[in-house]
């Protein structure tokens, strides 16, 4: 998951830098070459794509600064948190549903990806297989129950699956 997120911000940044040093500086001198800036709607619009260009690599940039600092070794791994792939039962739609658990930047829902700042999102935060949880939405409020949790540990092999698995009821584990 975090080297999906890391290249499709590399593959963004790579776009974006091109853009920023090829192609508006180009988009620019032309609009110069019309003379009269004050009146000149390209060179207007260049320079406002240019800005806006400008910010969104240091977004960009502030979010890989974000992701280099995430210690997957560190991350819970027995329980819903960024990364993690969850099945759940829906009790409104009486039907099980997934969700994989994402950064705000990479949120689609067609995909089953939920943002972690989502109501859902939010909601799935730190709960365990058979935990059931009620989630406010702008629809109304939903019940879940979590029939399985796949962390992002689990998924990259960093956690001793023997050591995660729930021992039968009435014996330990």
């Amino acid at each position: 998951m975090l080297d999906e997120i890391r290249a499709k911000i590399d593959e963004e940044l790579g776009r974006l830098s091109h853009e920023l040093n090829i192609e508006l500086p180009k988009a620019i001198q032309k609009a110069l070459e019309h003379g009269d800036l004050r009146e000149n709607s390209d060179y207007k619009a260049a320079k406002e794509r240019q800005q806006f260009v400008q910010a969104r690599i240091g977004h960009l940039q502030q979010r890989m600064s974000e992701l280099s600092k995430i210690n997957v070794k560190e991350m819970p791994s027995d329980r819903v948190g960024f990364g993690s792939r969850v099945r759940l039962f829906d009790y409104h739609l009486e039907e099980e549903v997934r969700f994989s658990i994402v950064a705000a930047d990479f949120m689609d829902l067609e995909a089953g990806h939920v943002s972690m700042a989502s109501p859902i999102g939010r909601g799935l935060m730190g709960a365990r297989p058979q935990d059931e949880v009620k989630i406010q939405l702008p629809v109304g409020e939903r019940r879940f129950k979590v029939l399985d949790v796949v962390t992002l540990p689990q998924q990259l092999g960093l956690v001793d699956e023997a050591r995660t698995e729930r021992a039968p009821a009435g014996k330990k584990g």
